[in-house]
């Protein structure tokens, strides 16, 4: 299943598991699921049947109702952070919380939230984007507890934190610069051969397109 199938990295997704089987694809486009509505998580999640060997929460934005990256703490608003976490981390929270069912117990079974290499704190060292930064971080934060708490429950289960890489999508204007981009394509092929690579000892970690542990 991917969650935000209709953005560029979700549709690239979707299109790339097809060749490999069954995959549902649900999007706030298409399907009314806002990641930002709780209701809307629960109805949408609650009314699947069966079990998902892979879950990708593709959803994200870095300018929100045009408001782009902060560049210093002056340009810091409360309704911009608010936004921002509202999308970027409580969002896949809530998929985190209603989701957690539709995965094995007795076999391996994969969710993956699409992170970002600007939510590491310990790879920070430019500054500014700091509600894109904030909520990724704390989206990090989210997922490495959820593995924690999967363990008891789903003890083969994969949570990982992923960072796609510059991907030539609506997101690209806004990428910084020097960073050359790959297209969705390419970014969903990167990303699936990294999770078939993981396993339940990689759970909680946070990892890049190559499968190198990005530092928290």
């Amino acid at each position: 299943m991917v969650i935000g199938a209709s953005g560029g990295i979700g549709a690239a997704l979707v299109a790339a598991l097809r060749l490999r089987g069954e995959v549902v694809g649900l999007s706030r486009r298409a399907d009314g699921f806002d990641v930002t509505d709780e209701a809307a998580v629960a109805a949408g999640l609650g009314g699947l049947e069966g079990l998902f060997d892979l879950v990708i929460v593709a959803t994200g934005a870095l300018v929100i109702d045009g408001v782009g990256p902060e560049k210093s703490l002056k340009a810091v608003t409360g309704p911009a952070l608010a936004a921002q976490f509202a999308l970027n981390a409580i969002g896949p929270a809530l998929v985190l919380k209603h989701g957690l069912r539709l995965l094995p117990r007795d076999r391996v079974g994969r969710l993956a939230v699409l992170s970002a290499r600007v939510g590491s704190i310990g790879d920070n060292a430019l500054g500014g984007w700091y509600g894109y930064r904030a909520a990724k971080a704390a989206l990090n934060q989210i997922l490495r507890t959820a593995s924690v708490e999967a363990t008891r429950t789903h003890p083969q289960s994969v949570l990982v934190a992923l960072h796609p890489g510059t991907v030539a999508t609506a997101f690209a204007p806004a990428q910084r610069a020097g960073h050359p981009a790959i297209s969705p394509d390419e970014a969903a092929l990167h990303l699936l051969a990294v999770l078939d690579r993981l396993g339940p000892g990689d759970t909680g970690g946070f990892f890049d397109w190559q499968g190198k542990v990005v530092p928290w």
